[in-house]
């Protein structure tokens, strides 16, 4: 019984010693590189071939089943879901087309396939769209991709969204490959390549989830942090250097269109706060063997609870998942407050101009609705319904909220002083089509001109693309 119980424990301790042996050998095996990878690919596959667990699981961004209860990856179209965004966004191209975005892997097909490109835009709008975008930045400098036309860079932009946009190819080690994040740190006063590990984990993606706005001529992409990064603070920012994206074409006010603020929405929140990253929820580290990895399926920690919530939090996964939908429930009711409130100013405010209302008497009005729908927009625009940062989520669209009725009172005494009856009769904009009548788009031109694209234009792109891919060096 000795003998066999020594036996047992040297034969145990020879396994766990072995075990140790090779977890050890493998994470120094690990980042072998059997395939050097030339400086901005843009081809994931070929990062691939020396990283197959991470370009494995971001190839799983390609999945659009997955549906929460405010979002997912599955394709939801907002403007049939909330008819009013259609009249908030008159006279802009979200007015024709606004969805879901989709996961990673579709990040160029969607561009081509969104009704808003049915017109001149710049290369701007494909910045945060491709990982050609460094490539093409790196040969002919930031300024002169930006002053391109949109659809003269349409056949560099083929590779969607990847490892090139995050990752220096001879360190694997994050990296800022989109210059306005480093400008707007070095207006800041502050250092990016002083930033730690933990905070890249978040930086690369405040190259693209983030508040800009074109600038002058060149359309430069800028982030507007110089005042800093809350919602009051870009407003003012945008107000001093009268700024507007669109004047409205019902109200005529002067508007501001929010992009997708999640990192400003973040820094705000209590995650931010205790030095949570990004992509510790959103892309968690994950263990196979002595190998430990980031897992490269960027996705909604609600689909991974164990791997995301619960590295910290220790309530059960239907607990936490309640946690969620009771703070997005209340965030989302204020936000359907605050669409209802928006469209119903903007449709009143132009009964005023109809009525004859002047410039004088419609200035408070428009400048209290052009404070309301970006403060509205700054919440609506981040993804997530607000859970980056709740409390200062309601905050925000409280204030929305607040401004928009200040200006129907506003509106209801220049109504009332051009003789028209109130409450004004409204249109009947119940329905995305219906909407688009009443803010006189013509969706059926829109969307000829939209296939006349995908049939005749996009196949010459993606031929010239591949002609010139053949050119590199074959996975």
């Amino acid at each position: 019984m000795l003998f066999i119980g020594t036996a047992a424990v040297v034969f145990g301790a020879g396994l766990f010693a072995a075990s140790i042996v090779e977890r050890r050998t493998e994470s120094r095996l690990y980042f072998q590189m059997p395939k050097p990878i030339p400086d901005w690919e843009p081809r994931n596959e070929v990062w691939g071939q020396n990283f197959p667990r991470q370009y494995d699981s971001y190839m799983m961004t390609r999945d659009t089943t997955s549906v929460t209860r405010y979002a997912g990856s599955a394709r939801i179209d907002y403007l049939e879901k909330y008819p009013e965004l259609v009249v908030m966004w008159a006279g802009y191209a979200f007015a024709r087309d606004y969805n879901q975005g989709r996961g990673h892997y579709y990040s160029v097909t969607d561009v081509h396939q969104t009704l808003r490109t049915v017109q001149p835009q710049p290369a701007t709008c494909w910045a945060c769209k491709s990982s050609d975008v460094p490539r093409v930045m790196n040969d002919i400098g930031a300024r002169e991709f930006y002053r391109t036309p949109w659809v003269d860079m349409g056949p560099e932009m083929v590779n969607p969204i990847g490892c090139a946009d995050c990752h220096d190819p001879d360190t694997m080690n994050l990296r800022i490959t989109r210059p306005a994040l480093v400008e707007a740190f070095e207006r800041q006063g502050r250092d990016i390549q002083q930033a730690s590990h933990q905070e890249m984990r978040s930086l690369v993606c405040a190259q693209c989830h983030v508040e800009y706005y074109f600038r002058g001529e060149d359309q430069y992409l800028t982030f507007p942090w110089d005042k800093g990064l809350g919602a009051d603070a870009m407003e003012a920012y945008f107000d001093y250097h009268e700024f507007t994206d669109w004047v409205h074409a019902l109200s005529k006010a002067p508007m501001l269109k929010a992009q997708h603020p999640d990192y400003e929405l973040y820094r705000t929140g209590v995650h931010a706060e205790r030095g949570v990253a990004c992509a510790d929820c959103h892309m968690p580290y994950r263990r196979e063997g002595g190998i430990k990895y980031t897992h490269h399926h960027l996705q909604s920690p609600l689909n991974n609870i164990t791997e995301s919530c619960q590295v910290c939090h220790r309530e059960s996964e239907a607990t936490l998942r309640q946690n969620v939908y009771d703070r997005q429930d209340r965030i989302s009711e204020l936000r359907r407050i605050a669409e209802k409130n928006l469209a119903r100013v903007h449709l009143e405010a132009a009964a005023a101009w109809d009525a004859g209302a002047t410039d004088r008497d419609m200035e408070a009005v428009l400048q209290l609705i052009r404070h309301a729908q970006w403060r509205w927009d700054w919440v609506a625009a981040a993804n997530s319904m607000g859970f980056h940062s709740p409390n200062e989520a309601l905050r925000v669209l409280g204030t929305s909220i607040q401004r928009s009725q200040e200006a129907r009172v506003l509106l209801a005494r220049v109504l009332s002083q051009y003789g028209i009856p109130q409450p004004v009769q409204l249109p009947d904009y119940s329905t995305k089509e219906k909407a688009q009548q009443v803010v006189g788009l013509d969706m059926d031109d829109i969307r000829r001109q939209k296939a006349e694209f995908l049939d005749n234009v996009l196949p010459t792109w993606q031929e010239q693309a591949r002609l010139r891919e053949a050119t590199y060096d074959q996975p």
